[in-house]
């Protein structure tokens, strides 16, 4: 298709208008006409859409001029009634065209949106308890909630990203959206295609090209239209299918009639007859090829199109060539009608959503960028042994907003001039995985409640006990003291459970007692392994939790995100044969094996022994093929090693967990909630814990009276807790603290204040 503007286009004075291409989206009734078809267009009226005189007057004529024949126009006419005003396409209101950065039609109400979305249909409490759970809402069930209509009301505490998608699509911007999986990154993607005008959609239709069957035309209608244009092409084939069915039908009967009458032989006859049948057969196939493939429909579009391209191959996100067996003989399937619209293109005016962008290849993310770039792109065969690959359309319009998504580890394998493209046109937002816990954000959790709800449309409404269970949960699930978690989507698993679990009893709601339920159903497989693992271990004596045993300490680990296990450590010195070695095993990680590096240092200085003359084992019990990763066993390495080397019992009734620093400071780590409870499963009496995380602790009502949890600052009060034996232990304490030199003072120990999990 030509780059050349109509000469009748008011806008191709226009110096500020960019050139679309090979979609001319400027030319009347949105047909695109190419200037290089050789198609006179007349002065006083529209062109025709090829094939089709959409622009007829009132008296039927067509408004083409009388100077020559038209070979696009076929006599089909369509009725404009109900496309009045809108015959060019992308001509808006504000005489914008298709491809510009239109304003939203209810910009009004993109502006009034805001953070600030309130719970409505219940009373709140002008001065909500901090222990009211519920933040001061005055409810018996979920079903006093009002349910916002609008998908970007219903988003809960991503307020920043939030705001964004309400910028981004007023303005027409592309977003990348990085967090961790359940924050609500399609939920927001959906919400964007909501606020998008739908005035603007388009139909793309595809024609077939007779100077070249392999080079498909490409034209743009307004949304509904696209129908009207291949019925019409539809039916004025059948009509001139049926009059040449009843000429061929003449025509034999006179042949057949000459040759037996006149002639005298019947089998001419015959011959003849066949050879009508067959030339007539083929200009009907010649008059079907002439209709339209409507590539993109719009035409019962409600709103802007949202298209989730997560994990499409290249044919469904670019578009594709059917391959065609026959392709000669009269039996091949013309081109145009093979074509088939990529996620790209029935995309265009909307959105197109791609989760885990680092997983689509590159040659995918380097058309995908020409897509945003050119606003256009056409349509190949993507298999480059197929016929398809003979086949490629003119440009077809990209014009789409795009929100790619991922994890942390998506920024990686995306292509750099890619992310430069979103970069440099839109946002970059990070979801946060948890909020403040405010009375506000509570009331919004129950309208969370109230939305899973309504959603599923089977569940028993949530009574307000088993609402406040649900938050409990949240608070508990965030890992942090004083927060919530926003990973919506586990938690949103949870309510769906509990509501199975009520609507299985055919109770009329979903009580507290359901939502505990819930939780022992809903655990996660790491969870369930973890609880296996700890049967396992009490059934075969892998488990210690009396006494005491040298070199050997009860470490606390986490499995997937929220699941504590107890992971033994235990240490042993040798004499070495080739230098003074610190040995680990247990499938460690990076990390894990840096920890022990840094352990090992603390070792070498504290210790009156001679340690190059040794070698030192440590092992890791029964870790798994996932090993271990992460520092977070530093002091039970430490106080293994150290147990080994002064030959002093462990208490096997306490288990610990903390980073460790070289100068012997206990850091905080991640998951201490999850580890305390793996102890108490196992047995442990007490559990050690960094004093940083002493905030974050959040366990069950049922564990709390099982377990006793003792915060430290320091290996020394680690050791002073562990260790047997007063004497010997004091010694030992004594010595340590002397020679780490931490900041500790007449027994006042200082640890780090704000805990960066690890």
């Amino acid at each position: 298709m030509s780059n050349e503007k109509d000469t009748n286009d008011p806008t191709a004075d226009d110096p500020d208008e960019p050139p679309r291409g090979g979609v001319d989206d400027s030319s009347p009734a949105g047909n695109g006409e190419d200037a290089t078809r050789g198609d006179p267009e007349p002065d006083d009226g529209p062109a025709n859409e090829p094939g089709v005189d959409e622009s007829a007057d009132s008296d039927g004529e067509s408004a083409a001029g009388p100077d020559g024949e038209d070979p696009w126009d076929d006599g089909v006419v369509v009725d404009d009634d109900g496309f009045e005003g809108t015959d060019v396409v992308g001509e808006g209101p504000d005489g914008g065209r298709n491809g510009d950065a239109a304003e939203p039609a209810d910009d009004g109400d993109i502006d009034e949106l805001g953070s600030t979305v309130e719970v409505e249909g219940a009373e709140i409490e002008d001065d909500p308890d901090e222990d009211d759970l519920l933040g001061g809402l005055k409810i018996d069930t979920t079903a006093e909630i009002e349910i916002p209509d609008r998908l970007v009301d219903q988003v809960i505490g991503q307020e920043h990203a939030r705001d964004v998608i309400i910028k981004a699509a007023k303005q027409r911007r592309h977003v990348m959206m990085i967090g961790s999986p359940g924050t609500g990154k399609s939920m927001l993607a959906k919400a964007m295609s909501e606020l998008l005008p739908k005035e603007e959609l388009q139909d793309v239709l595809v024609y077939h090209n007779p100077d070249d069957g392999n080079k498909p035309k490409v034209r743009t209608v307004p949304a509904g239209k696209g129908d009207q244009i291949v019925e019409a092409h539809r039916e004025e084939a059948r009509k001139r299918n049926q009059m040449r069915s009843l000429l061929m039908w003449i025509i034999i009967a006179v042949v057949l009639g000459y040759a037996l009458i006149i002639v005298g032989q019947i089998l001419v006859g015959i011959i003849a007859a066949g050879v009508v049948y067959l030339v007539f057969r083929y200009l009907n196939r010649g008059s079907d090829a002439m209709i339209p493939n409507l590539l993109v429909n719009n035409g019962d579009t409600k709103t802007a199109p949202f298209r989730d391209a997560t994990g499409a191959h290249a044919g469904a996100l670019l578009g594709d060539v059917r391959h065609d067996p026959f392709q000669s003989g009269g039996m091949e399937t013309p081109s145009h009608d093979r074509v088939e619209a990529g996620a790209i293109h029935k995309a265009n005016k909307g959105v197109l959503f791609i989760d885990e962008i680092n997983t689509l290849d590159i040659r995918s993310q380097q058309h995908l960028m020409t897509a945003i770039q050119e606003g256009e792109f056409s349509i190949t065969g993507q298999s480059e042994r197929s016929s398809g690959a003979m086949v490629q359309t003119e440009p077809v319009p990209t014009d789409f907003v795009m929100i790619a998504a991922g994890n942390l580890d998506a920024m990686e394998n995306m292509h750099p001039a890619l992310r430069s493209r979103i970069k440099g046109y839109g946002y970059e937002v990070y979801m946060e995985d948890t909020i403040e816990d405010t009375p506000e954000m509570r009331r919004k959790y129950v309208r969370f409640i109230a939305q899973e709800v309504a959603k599923d449309g089977r569940l028993p409404e949530f009574s307000a006990e088993a609402v406040e269970e649900i938050i409990l949960e949240a608070k508990r699930r965030s890992g942090r003291k004083g927060h919530l978690t926003l990973k919506m989507r586990n938690l949103g698993g949870m309510v769906r459970v509990a509501g199975d679990i009520a609507r299985g009893e055919d109770a009329d709601y979903t009580t507290r007692d359901h939502v505990l339920q819930a939780k022992g159903r809903s655990r996660s497989i790491e969870q369930q392994l973890a609880d296996d693992y700890i049967e396992r271990r009490k059934d075969y004596e892998l488990q210690v939790s009396d006494g005491y045993v040298t070199g050997r300490v009860n470490g606390l680990a986490v499995m997937g995100e929220d699941s504590g296990i107890m992971l033994p450590v235990m240490a042993e010195v040798t004499p070495t044969q080739s230098g003074g070695q610190v040995i680990a095993t247990g499938q460690l990680q990076e990390m894990a094996e840096e920890s022990v590096q840094n352990v090992s240092a603390i070792i070498k200085k504290f210790s009156d022994e001679n340690i190059s003359e040794k070698d030192i084992h440590i092992q890791f019990i029964q870790t798994g093929q996932q090993g271990v990763d992460g520092d977070s066993a530093s002091i039970t390495v430490a106080t293994a090693v150290i147990s080994a080397l002064e030959d002093v019992g462990v208490d096997q009734s306490l288990a610990m967990t903390g980073s460790l620093s070289v100068r012997g400071d206990v850091l905080p780590v991640g998951g201490v909630t999850h580890k305390i409870e793996a102890a108490a499963k196992a047995g442990c009496d007490r559990v050690i814990i960094p004093a940083a995380n002493e905030q974050d602790v959040m366990i069950e009502d049922e564990y709390e009276e099982m377990i006793e949890v003792i915060p430290v600052s320091h290996i020394s009060e680690v050791l002073d807790i562990a260790l047997e034996g007063e004497a010997e232990k004091d010694s030992l304490v004594s010595r340590l603290k002397s020679i780490t030199g931490s900041a500790l003072k007449d027994g006042n120990v200082s640890g780090p204040s704000n805990p960066s999990p690890q």
